[in-house]
């Protein structure tokens, strides 16, 4: 199916244009021997919720409701709100790009379950090479690139603790591995994520990296313990849950924050103001529970719903206060920013574009167009229009400085034909995924 999507690229490409070789998986060194200096030595704190879009988002104003979320909102109203980052449409793809700085087609990683190869260099691994292991690094919680128990340490994860799949059976009872060895926990799963990464950090005696991966609010629906959310005293059985899933759904995510603020307070004051932290969702809203968007149109589509996800960066190094950015970020972009981030002087590697001088100045552009792909269909947009090519050889087009919810196909035949505008900018996306793909 995967050779099946290239073709049906390689098809479409060949009718618009030709293409052009690219240079974008060059290393492009910063020539600032300043910047090394200004981002030396900060912790890391990677935080990221399983599938979580803008629509149940404090701050983000899209959905109908959304859920009590203070310290996603004190991240808010002390760093930087992105609108417009681009994941893939589900966890394992997501999770690969964050790790490597490729697009998927690179390492193959292009749906659920894919596994990871580890002849690629992740994160960590390009942290260390280049930093001389300056960098202690743990990843707590989910995994989901391959159900090795010694996949983590192989990609140079340096401490491992959590699961490697893609979801919990029971939230209260799970298989938790630390370094290769599994066993039963029957602790809450966001609680003991959140316990592990306490422990770790209080454990580290030299800057730390930790991405910090909680499974929630990803199903089985339910309902935390007491103390964690608002939600109340709601019925626990499975034909409740099922009939109206939002408020179980609302409460996982209410307990996440609870325990990422609990994670914070166990820092240091001084720990915590030479710590950059990134929230940032792995892909949308399931359409169990979305309001906002058309129920077709989330997790595991390539519509907004399904690829623009939340990120808030603040602390350390963070200049800009409470606000918000509307650059084109991929979460490929990860890497070469927390790379940056580390004391690395890297502007670009890969697929991966730093938009660490975001964080301190608004006018920096980081890239021009931002690229999402699945299994068998690949997207592409601007600053406003998002060309999308399935593996049928049909073709969309929205203006989403108009139309953010994709409701206006430009390309309908039953439309009139295109503005010379909208011709135009089909034009330049196409020869963009064709560089991109090619």
């Amino acid at each position: 199916m995967k050779e099946l999507l290239r073709y049906f690229i390689v098809i479409q490409l060949i009718l618009f244009t030709s293409c052009s070789s690219s240079n974008e998986i060059e290393e492009v060194i910063d020539s600032n021997p300043d910047s090394a200096e200004e981002n030396s030595k900060p912790n890391i704190l990677l935080i990221i919720a399983d599938d979580m879009g803008l629509d149940v988002t404090s701050g983000y104003n899209i959905g109908h409701q959304t859920p009590i979320m203070p310290t996603i909102e004190s991240m808010i109203s002390s760093g930087v709100k992105f609108t417009n980052v681009w994941s893939n449409p589900t966890c394992t793809p997501t999770r690969a790009t964050l790790l490597t700085g490729k697009y998927g087609f690179r390492t193959n990683v292009l749906e659920v379950d894919d596994e990871l190869s580890t002849s690629e260099t992740s994160i960590q691994k390009y942290i260390n090479q280049n930093l001389d292991d300056e960098y202690s690094n743990a990843v707590i919680g989910k995994w989901h690139l391959s159900k090795d128990s010694n996949h983590p340490s192989q990609m140079g994860i340096d401490y491992y603790a959590g699961s490697l799949a893609g979801s919990l059976r029971d939230y209260n009872k799970w298989s938790l591995t630390i370094n290769g060895e599994t066993s039963i926990s029957t602790e809450y799963n966001t609680t003991k994520y959140t316990d592990l990464a306490i422990n770790w950090i209080q454990d580290q005696t030299k800057p730390w990296f930790l991405w910090l991966a909680y499974t929630t609010p990803h199903e089985p629906f339910h309902l935390p313990p007491t103390g964690l959310h608002s939600l109340g005293d709601l019925p626990t059985d499975a034909a409740s849950i099922e009939t109206n899933p939002i408020p179980y759904y609302f409460a996982m995510i209410e307990a996440m924050d609870k325990e990422i603020g609990r994670l914070l307070n166990s820092m240091t004051s001084e720990e915590k103001e030479n710590t950059v932290i990134i929230f940032i969702g792995d892909n949308g809203t399931p359409n169990q529970v979305t309001e906002a968007y058309n129920s077709k149109r989330v997790k595991g589509s390539l519509y907004q719903g399904g690829i623009n996800v939340p990120m808030i960066v603040s602390g350390r190094n963070v200049m800009r206060i409470n606000e918000t950015e509307n650059a084109l970020i991929n979460t490929t972009d990860l890497f070469a920013t927390i790379a940056n981030v580390a004391g690395v002087n890297v502007d670009k590697i890969n697929d991966s574009n730093s938009f660490y001088k975001l964080l301190s100045n608004s006018t920096t552009q980081t890239r021009e167009y931002a690229y999402a792909e699945d299994e068998f269909n690949v997207t592409i947009r601007n600053n406003t229009h998002k060309y999308m090519l399935f593996s049928d050889g049909s073709e969309a087009l929205y203006n989403l400085e108009n139309d953010n919810f994709e409701t206006i196909n430009l390309l309908n035949k039953n439309r009139l034909p295109l503005s010379d505008y909208d011709a135009e900018i089909k034009t330049l996306l196409i020869e963009k995924l064709a560089g991109i793909t090619h």
